[in-house]
């Protein structure tokens, strides 16, 4: 279930200075950069789903890459400079980071570079 905004988690200083102030984490020190389970990734702040596991792949990039996301929980914004384009979690707003196309990496032509501190990962259960 998502949460209202009142019920939104808590976040550390880092989460917050990614999540609501449109931050970058550190390449390769993601939390989440090589995880390869079974599961969905939502977003950190408000629980809405936001990409499976399935979509995840492996872009060395230094961020954990997705090619499809769960399409009505996140929104494309464009970049002020207009070279960009930011992904945020449509439910609360929060910057997960860029989505580029046209790179190659998969079929979908498609990568999502996502902060880890901006989502969880909830593995499947059995």
């Amino acid at each position: 279930m998502i949460k209202e905004p009142n019920q939104y988690n808590a976040l550390t200083p880092e989460e917050e200075r990614v999540i609501l102030r449109k931050g970058t984490e550190l390449p390769f020190t993601g939390e989440y950069l090589n995880n390869k389970q079974e599961g969905t990734y939502v977003c950190r702040q408000c629980e809405a789903p936001l990409y499976s596991s399935t979509a995840k792949f492996n872009s060395n990039c230094g961020w954990p890459s997705f090619d499809d996301e769960i399409t009505e929980n996140v929104t494309r914004v464009p970049d002020r400079d207009g070279r960009r384009t930011e992904i945020i979690c449509t439910n609360c707003g929060g910057h997960l980071g860029h989505v580029f196309l046209g790179e190659g990496f998969t079929v979908k032509n498609t990568r999502h570079c996502v902060n880890s501190v901006s989502i969880k990962f909830v593995p499947n259960t059995k």
